[in-house]
């Protein structure tokens, strides 16, 4: 967007994280404001505020203690994150060599032994026989079987 020479630009400069920009959608497609966009209104609004009125310096105070709880709260996110899958797979891994109930891909009940336990996208999947079962689908463990 070019803005005329002594022209203010009509952008959402002054809005809070996690609030829309004036045209109902941001530009990333969610409906929050990510570090990378604050910051880029948060400069352009130093670019073209007017220099005859400067920003009230508690205002841009407020601003930057706002990015900086943003940034906060995404490192705490993704903290939460890692420690969610590390938690889903060891609680699969700890069904390996346990038998398990689990609702099989037709609605039946199913029996077996787990192998192994992976982790992927999905969450944690248990190899019982032949198949991969997610761990949501396990509806009852039973101690394993000694060979």
């Amino acid at each position: 967007m070019t803005t005329p020479v002594g022209a203010i630009p009509t952008s959402p400069i002054g809005s809070l994280p996690g609030t829309q920009p004036a045209g109902g959608s941001s530009t990333t497609g969610s409906n929050s404001l990510g570090q990378d966009a604050f910051l880029k209104l948060l400069v352009a609004q130093l670019k073209y505020q007017d220099p005859m009125k400067p920003q009230d310096s508690s205002q841009f105070m407020a601003q930057t203690a706002q990015f900086t709880s943003l940034s906060k709260l995404t490192n705490i996110d993704q903290t939460n994150t890692a420690m969610l899958g590390a938690q889903g797979f060891l609680q699969a891994a700890t069904l390996v060599g346990r038998n398990v109930t689990y609702t099989s891909a037709d609605g039946t009940e199913a029996t077996g032994l787990v192998q192994s336990a992976s982790f992927g996208p999905d969450g944690p999947t248990l190899r019982i026989g032949d198949k991969d079962v997610p761990i949501a689908e396990v509806t009852k463990i039973a101690p394993g079987t000694t060979g």
